[in-house]
């Protein structure tokens, strides 16, 4: 076997290089274009579109993992079902597809998750991960969302009042899935935006694909939803292990905030 030398390096340098790193990314993504809250399938397709459009993308994640509800598959089965035009995105960052039926796809979650990951971040997206959002920034004159306040996940979960940081964006993206919790927490804060939250219906997925598409982007002044939040915030029924929806309603809203932001 041959003999492996591995550079040296000391405790204090390795702390000095993540912090000195670490902050320089944070004087950055404090004033970005675009925040994305969720690394879910949806939230990330929409993270890749916007930074290859040339925008400064955040996501936060609560969670130290991205994929959102892609890792569970169905029943923690790891395959999922693509439809058409979705295999246009999955072909374009290269996951590997078997066609079931004319139009219909079987993918395998770690590599969807994997290289939808991937993705965003070759595009420019930046990823963190055990971050949470609790709430937004608005302006007045036009009301409107500027932003997050965001706390690490650990934080909270230890029950400590440690109070946030902000972080300023042209557009903020719901993409916290099912619960749709950013626009929860800013229809409950600022009643003045008037948006309503009905809650998602049972399932029924023929039609709940194209619904959640077409009703993704803009909820008010700056703030988006996409993927599950957009069923929770229109009243639209879920459809289960089937990931099209997800992938086109990202892309969808991506080209609604570039529009808007221009």
């Amino acid at each position: 076997m041959q003999e492996v030398k591995i550079k040296q390096i000391d405790e204090k340098k390795i702390s000095q290089y993540i912090i000195k790193y670490t902050m320089e990314d944070w004087m950055n993504i404090v004033d970005s274009d675009v925040v994305i809250v969720g690394a879910g399938p949806s939230g990330m397709t929409a993270g890749y579109y916007l930074a290859k459009a040339g925008k400064r993308v955040v996501v936060f994640e609560r969670r130290l993992s991205f994929g959102g509800g892609i890792g569970g598959g169905a029943m923690n089965f790891h395959k999922v079902v693509i439809e058409s035009p979705a295999d246009e995105i999955l072909k374009e960052i290269e996951v590997r597809m078997t066609e079931v039926e004319s139009g219909v796809f079987i993918v395998d979650t770690a590599e969807f998750m994997a290289k939808l990951g991937a993705a965003a971040v070759d595009a420019g997206v930046k990823i963190l991960h055990g971050v949470t959002v609790d709430d937004v920034i608005f302006r007045e004159d036009p009301l409107r969302v500027a932003g997050v306040a965001v706390e690490w996940t650990s934080t909270q979960m230890s029950g400590l009042h440690v109070d946030p940081l902000f972080v300023s964006a042209k557009a903020v993206l719901d993409a916290t899935g099912h619960d749709a919790e950013i626009i929860s927490v800013a229809s409950r804060k600022l009643p003045e935006l008037n948006v309503q939250i009905p809650g998602e219906k049972s399932a029924y997925s023929e039609i709940a694909e194209e619904l959640v598409v077409v009703n993704s982007g803009k909820v008010a002044e700056g703030l988006y939803s996409s993927g599950m939040a957009t069923a929770e915030v229109r009243g639209l029924p879920r459809m289960g292990p089937i990931f099209g929806a997800m992938l086109l309603s990202g892309r969808k809203v991506a080209e609604d905030i570039l529009r808007d932001i221009r």
